[in-house]
């Protein structure tokens, strides 16, 4: 019997549950937060859509009882604040810094071995936080963004080459930052057909730098952050976990000299499985993409420092 936690039920959170509950990754989905009622609604309402798309999975909501939360196998971490007018980022940090940290050891309390797969931003460094400050085994921490990047790379290489979505293949590494992601260009295939065979390298500098922005582009039309795409993602990491699928997925990882890299996590390709990260996979860049995974590893290990000068780890 498998069971799922997504801590936070905005946006991202229901639509994270929605998903897994519709294709039926896990017996049962708990959906917690701490505004009053707000999970119980969403899964009274998911609840009620089951005879009418012809799913069957136990819905729980919960308004911050973290024992309805106990035995799971995996947990979603999608709480925390955006980012307000005025507000720094070291501010923001601190902040989301102190409820990862406070809802992961509610988790734990509860399911002492579940793995975790971040969503709240700034998701490299709230994976850090989530590893270090709890002294957990690196294959349980896992943060989802390059699943979402990789998502939307693919759905920008589709339109440009005007091809079916799923016969393309692409990832992004890096960073989970509009300045910091690496869409691997280089890698990227239409069926097994180099994308550098099919369109111009103008076309695809386009698809990478519209990529890169991906998120900040629906924001912009939107006026809120997206929630469609990134909620699917964590539940597409979920299901790897939960159905051992030794999937590939770009995802955050804990480095330990993999890429000459350490004490970090950044997104890397990854074997995904019921252990967790079970493999990281450790591809050949061009002179270009080493240099850019360089300065992207850089930038992230600057937004960690500020976890220790505010004093959360």
């Amino acid at each position: 019997m498998a069971k799922v936690t997504v801590v936070g039920a905005g946006n991202v959170g229901a639509t994270c549950a929605n998903v897994m509950a519709i294709r039926e990754v896990a017996d049962e989905v708990v959906l917690i937060d701490i505004k009053e009622g707000l999970s119980e609604g969403k899964m009274l309402d998911m609840y009620q859509t089951e005879t009418l798309m012809d799913f069957d999975t136990k819905l729980v909501g919960s308004t911050n009882d973290y024992s309805k939360t106990a035995g799971s196998d995996v947990v979603v971490v999608t709480s925390g604040l955006p980012r307000k007018p005025g507000m720094t980022r070291e501010e923001l940090i601190g902040v989301n810094a102190g409820i990862v940290k406070s809802v992961v050891k509610s988790v734990l309390e509860y399911s002492p071995e579940a793995i975790i797969v971040m969503v709240s931003n700034p998701m490299d460094t709230m994976t850090y936080l989530t590893l270090k400050s709890l002294g957990l085994p690196k294959n349980r921490v896992i943060g989802m963004g390059g699943a979402l990047d990789s998502a939307r790379f693919k759905c920008y290489l589709a339109k440009a080459l005007e091809a079916n979505i799923n016969d393309i293949d692409g990832m992004v590494i890096g960073g989970h930052g509009d300045t910091t992601m690496l869409p691997l260009v280089s890698k990227a295939s239409y069926r097994g057909v180099p994308v550098s065979q099919l369109a111009s390298q103008e076309v695809l500098e386009k698809v990478a730098a519209d990529t890169m922005v991906g998120g900040a582009t629906l924001t912009g039309l939107l006026g809120t952050s997206a929630w469609y795409a990134p909620g699917a993602a964590a539940s597409s990491v979920v299901e790897a976990i939960l159905r051992d699928q030794k999937k590939v997925i770009p995802s955050c990882c804990y480095l330990e000299g993999e890429y000459g890299l350490n004490d970090i996590c950044i997104g890397v390709p990854a074997v995904i499985g019921r252990n967790g990260v079970e493999r990281i996979i450790e591809i050949e860049f061009t002179e270009e993409e080493k240099a850019k995974f360089a300065a992207s590893a850089e930038a992230v290990a600057k937004t960690n420092a500020i976890l220790s000068e505010i004093g959360a780890l």
